[in-house]
């Protein structure tokens, strides 16, 4: 027997529109005392007032932080962490971008378990249950809503860190489409964007085999049966409506399926892990100051094409799941036809074609290699393997936009 699958999830997912009015009903079984977390922005809308006001007619006394930035600056969390200690709150809710999902993770951890959010950057290095979190997102892309990851922004670090645990898992995700209704096209695009590229990382990823202790050592473990299901299901989703979404926010349907597509990535992912697209947008991400989910979508097909030469058969099946007709072509044809969908389909929503539109100056292709290569999480992740070299040809393919040369 060959067959292997692993997968961690919260204990409830709820989708579906007006899912979000579960909300106190769930939040009641948890506890009565709530520590929300979001943004200013959000925290301005009438839809927030109206659950804030729900959790409170439910007897559940509510503490708003609303000074949630983007990328999670680590002192910010510390802020969060002060506000909520005299509250004692029996849960965290985290509603808004990925960003107020990964500060709820974070203000869930240190006011479980104290210490520095430095003393568990990497892979389990939380030491047990922390509050409850209820993860409610309003973006369609990062799937923190159901993954064991926290990202954040160290001052003390050119990269951003991670840290991932499987007791960071929300215990519920409410996923409400309605939410992502008046997200503006360049958002839709970029968070779309990141969440196709973590299911065809997460469905390409390496198959590391079946030795009882990888999922006890290591978060990310490479594809499974599972997580290919979640991953084509979102690739599915994604690719034939993200763009619809895109060039019309009122599309219930399409709205519907890209959110869908952002939480199907992210249980693929969330244990599969991600690979070389990631490991190369840390950095390059670092020195253009660019969304995250722009970086990883421009490197997406230069990756693809990287690795075609051992994944033709993942690649044939994208490219099935994308619904391309391949009646008469061999499996390496619909690779190809794959891989150009991509392109052309990122293309159209507005994601940047070269490293070179997204910013990175030439001098800097060798440092961002070298980075990308150092971070063996992801590297180790990818089917095929990297040399430095192999990882600087890639790079600066990607920087001229020399699709060609990727595969080489």
């Amino acid at each position: 027997m060959t067959l292997f699958a692993a997968i961690r999830l919260p204990q409830e997912i709820l989708f579906g529109k007006g899912q979000r009015h579960a909300l106190p009903h769930i939040a009641a079984r948890l506890g009565k005392r709530a520590l929300l977390c979001t943004d200013e922005r959000f925290a301005g809308t009438p839809v927030f007032a109206d659950i804030v006001k729900a959790l409170e007619a439910a007897s559940i006394a509510v503490l708003i932080h609303d000074g949630v930035q983007p990328d999670v600056p680590i002192e910010t969390v510390s802020v969060c962490v002060e506000e909520a200690r005299t509250f004692h709150p029996d849960m965290v809710i985290g509603i808004g971008g990925g960003s107020c999902l990964d500060m709820a993770k974070c203000a869930a951890l240190l006011l479980s378990h104290g210490g520095q959010l430095k003393d568990y950057y990497g892979e389990y290095k939380v030491p047990g249950p922390t509050l409850p979190i209820i993860a409610v997102p309003t973006t369609a892309g990062t799937g923190s809503e159901v993954t064991p990851v926290a990202v954040i922004s160290d001052s003390e670090r050119t990269l951003k860190v991670g840290i991932s645990s499987p007791y960071l898992i929300a215990t519920t995700a409410i996923c409400d489409p309605e939410l992502t209704m008046t997200c503006p096209p360049g958002l839709t695009a970029v968070a779309g964007a990141d969440a196709l590229t973590h299911a065809i990382e997460a469905f390409t990823a390496a198959r590391r085999g079946t030795d009882p202790l990888l999922a006890q050592d290591h978060v990310f473990i490479g594809k499974s049966a599972l997580t290919d299901h979640f991953a084509l299901l979102a690739i599915k989703l994604l690719g034939r409506s993200l763009e619809r979404a895109c060039k019309n926010g009122s599309d219930e349907d399409a709205r519907a399926d890209v959110m869908m597509g952002a939480l199907a990535a992210g249980c693929a992912f969330g244990t599969a892990g991600t690979a070389a697209a990631h490991a190369i947008q840390y950095p390059a991400g670092a020195l253009t100051h660019t969304a995250h989910g722009l970086g990883v979508a421009t490197m997406m097909p230069y990756v693809m094409n990287y690795n075609r030469s051992v994944s033709v058969a993942e690649m044939a099946e994208i490219g099935t799941a994308l619904g391309l007709d391949n009646a008469n072509g061999s499996e390496e044809e619909l690779a190809v036809a794959a891989i150009e969908e991509i392109r052309r389909l990122f293309a159209a929503i507005g994601i940047t074609r070269t490293l070179a539109d997204l910013g990175l100056a030439a001098d800097k292709l060798d440092w961002t290699a070298e980075q990308a290569f150092g971070i063996d999480r992801l590297i180790k992740n990818n089917p095929r393997s990297f040399d430095l070299d192999a990882m600087k040809r890639l790079v600066r393919a990607a920087y001229e936009g020399d699709l060609a040369a990727s595969a080489i």
